[in-house]
């Protein structure tokens, strides 16, 4: 997918994700998904990732295979979070 700049320049990216992601958003995520594992010990279905407001940070465990999200959402795959546990 290829994104119009002002410039008459295109950029690549990927749908859904941005192209940097806050780290501040990151760690967020990551609490969420730790959280989530802690009180969780026997996983019966991994969650897909975490939709996180950019705002306020908060956010939920995602475990459809196509989320819908709202516009002040961001998406975060699960494997960009365990990734970096």
């Amino acid at each position: 997918m290829n994104f119009s700049v002002k410039n008459g320049a295109t950029k690549k990216g990927t749908k859904g994700v941005p192209d940097l992601l806050d780290p501040n958003i990151l760690k967020s995520a990551r609490d969420i998904y730790l959280t989530y594992c802690y009180f969780h010990v026997k996983l019966v279905k991994p969650p897909i990732g975490v939709a996180i407001d950019r705002t306020t940070h908060r956010g939920q465990l995602l475990f459809t295979k196509k989320p819908i999200l709202l516009p002040w959402e961001n998406f975060i795959p699960i494997n960009q979070i365990e990734s970096e546990v």
